[in-house]
C-alpha cells in the first residue's frame, strides 16, 4: 500500500488488512498497528491460523486479530459463539497483540454476558469492540456499557457509512468517553479526508482499511 500520511504527535494509525502480505505492506507504509482479518469485502472475518502465524513472524508492529465467524448481523448462536471462543484462544496462542470482536442482542444493545466472557478469555490482551457499535440502538448507552465491561477501544464511523459523515457523533463520543475508553474513528478515511478529520475529532487513533485492488501476477 502507499505510505500513510504523516501522523501528528501521538496520533496512531491502524490499518485493516486481510492477508499476511498486506500486513507487511502496511508496516512498510508506516502503519503503527494492523487489524488482521479475512474477507474485507464482508467487513472483516476471522483470519486463518496460517495468516496470523505468518504475519506474526514477519511484523514488528502490533497485530489485532479479528474474531468474527461470519458476515451479517452481530447476534450469534451458541455454536457461533463457541467458534468465537476457540478462535480467540487460537489468536492468543499464535501471538496476536489484541483481539477485535463485537456482539449485540436482537434489540440492538450490547450483549453484556458474552462480551464479558470474551474479554475474560482475552486478558491480558487488549480488546477492541468493532463497528457492531455502529448498529447499536443508542451509541451513548453502548459506550457506557463497553466502559463498564472494561473494553479498551471502540471502532466507530459515528453510525454513518463514513467517518466524515459521522464526525459530529464521533466528537461527542470522544468527549463522553473522557479517556475512559479509546474511541477510534474508522470507516472511509482516506488520504484526502484524514486532514479534515484528525484535527476535529479529538481521537488519538485512526483506523484505515487497505481496500485498493492490485494486479495479479
Amino acid at each position: 500500500m502507499d505510505r500513510l500520511p504523516l501522523a501528528p504527535m501521538a496520533l496512531l494509525f491502524e490499518v485493516c488488512v486481510d492477508s499476511a502480505e498486506a500486513a507487511v505492506a502496511a508496516q512498510e507504509g508506516g502503519a503503527h498497528r494492523v487489524e488482521l482479518c479475512s474477507d474485507l469485502l464482508e467487513g472483516g472475518l476471522t483470519p486463518s491460523h496460517g495468516t496470523l502465524a505468518v504475519a506474526r513472524q514477519r511484523l514488528r508492529i502490533g497485530i489485532m486479530a479479528m474474531v468474527r465467524p461470519r458476515g451479517g448481523d452481530f447476534c450469534y448462536t451458541d455454536t457461533e459463539f463457541a467458534v468465537m471462543r476457540e478462535d480467540l484462544l487460537a489468536a492468543k496462542r499464535l501471538g496476536a497483540n489484541g483481539v477485535v470482536f463485537g456482539l449485540l442482542n436482537p434489540d440492538g444493545t450490547i450483549d453484556r454476558e458474552r462480551t464479558a466472557e470474551l474479554i475474560a478469555l482475552a486478558r491480558p490482551l487488549p480488546v477492541t469492540f468493532h463497528r457492531a457499535f455502529d448498529v447499536s440502538r443508542d451509541p451513548f448507552e453502548a459506550l457506557e456499557t463497553l466502559i463498564e465491561l472494561g473494553v479498551d477501544r471502540v471502532l466507530t464511523s459515528g453510525q454513518e457509512p463514513t467517518v466524515l459523515e459521522g464526525l459530529e457523533l464521533i466528537v461527542a463520543l470522544v468527549r463522553r468517553a473522557a479517556g475512559r475508553i479509546i474511541v477510534m474513528p474508522g470507516g472511509g478515511i482516506t488520504e484526502r479526508t484524514v486532514g479534515r478529520i484528525a484535527p476535529v475529532c479529538g481521537a488519538t487513533e485512526l483506523h484505515f482499511a487497505s481496500l485498493e485492488p492490485r494486479e495479479g501476477r
